[in-house]
């Protein structure tokens, strides 16, 4: 997979995804100042939320249309007014995909509705991501797949029947390109719903496609579990102060823990390597430092070798401890003097 000029793959470090969502708490000074902080913190990329309320919902307060979740940080609003908040207006699109330009950090588009794809291939959006309460929406999933653009869709909200629904689909459409994240669909989510093996069965049964992880837990354990097990793609809530109230603060991480993620996934992707048993540089050079036999104390021609005078010690330039038992009893050929690495010439015939 490729999105601007940057490889995705495990071969590759891990491509982190800043989401402004609605943390610009409605102002475009903040929204930029957080594509700043996210390119100085490390992220590959920033994400925003291209929508208007009514694309996704209408304006109405019926029950059905007012979240009742007392978890919820968004209890008690309803689902329009909670859009209203949270989005970033179309009219800031184009100086955000500018300025995001200008910091070389690529910029990209979580779409909801298919009007909106025309609007954001004239900004030159590089990829689309497809949110979890949209991975249900097959029409607007249809649309970004025809753009030719990388498409990302999140499996909140998804048992594993529709998950291979889903990608049915997706492989309908397109060969390549494609990814889907682990979500859990919980703001914010515990460590024990995150359910992070997921990421490896995903790795393991969809070899074709990226397995990443949109995260919604507290801080970033979670995302470096996820890449440990096969996650090339992360994605974290970014604000630039928890202090703030913006919309979705409660599950966002600060730039400092952004940083912290950049260089841990990174460091963790290094210690991944591959399946191999090969020994290194060092290694080789270590191995003469392994045990072996040797001479522990002076012997004279024809003394027998005992535990009292042939011994297992480090360094490793004697003769291989395997043989051990087997030289007990036996004569040596020769005076050998303490530290002596053991050869079988030293035997008696």
């Amino acid at each position: 997979m490729k999105i601007g000029n940057r490889i995705i793959g495990v071969k590759h470090k891990p491509f982190i995804v800043a989401e402004l969502s609605g943390n610009h708490s409605g102002s475009l000074k903040n929204a930029l100042k957080l594509i700043k902080l996210a390119k100085k913190s490390g992220a590959d990329a920033v994400k925003i939320q291209t929508y208007t309320p009514d694309d996704i919902t209408l304006d109405i307060k019926k029950p059905n249309f007012v979240i009742k979740n007392k978890f919820s940080p968004w209890n008690k609003k309803t689902l329009f007014k909670l859009y209203e908040k949270a989005h970033t207006p179309l009219e800031w699109h184009k100086e955000i995909y500018s300025y995001a330009k200008k910091q070389k950090i690529i910029c990209f588009s979580s779409v909801f509705n298919e009007r909106r794809v025309d609007f954001l291939e004239k900004l030159g959006c590089p990829a689309y991501k497809i949110a979890s309460f949209e991975n249900n929406h097959f029409p607007l999933i249809r649309t970004v797949l025809k753009t030719n653009k990388p498409v990302i869709v999140s499996t909140g909200m998804m048992n594993l029947v529709e998950i291979k629904r889903l990608i049915s689909f997706l492989k309908k459409n397109r060969k390549k390109n494609l990814a889907i994240l682990k979500c859990c669909s919980s703001y914010p989510s515990t460590l024990k719903e995150a359910n992070i093996r997921t990421i490896k069965f995903l790795r393991e049964k969809y070899k074709d496609i990226e397995i990443g992880l949109s995260d919604h837990s507290l801080g970033i354990a979670a995302s470096c579990a996820a890449i440990s097990l096969g996650a090339s793609i992360i994605e974290k809530h970014l604000i630039i102060d928890k202090k703030s109230k913006a919309v979705d603060s409660s599950f966002s991480i600060t730039p400092k823990q952004l940083e912290d993620l950049s260089k841990l996934s990174r460091e963790i992707h290094q210690s991944l390597g591959s399946k191999d048993f090969s020994q290194s540089l060092h290694e080789i050079k270590n191995k003469k430092l392994k045990r072996s036999i040797y001479i522990i104390k002076n012997i004279n021609s024809g003394d027998k070798f005992s535990k009292n005078n042939i011994g297992i010690i480090r360094p490793g330039n004697g003769l291989n401890t395997e043989h051990y038992e087997k030289l007990l009893g036996k004569k040596s050929s020769k005076r050998l003097l303490k530290g002596t690495p053991f050869k079988l010439e030293y035997l008696k015939k």
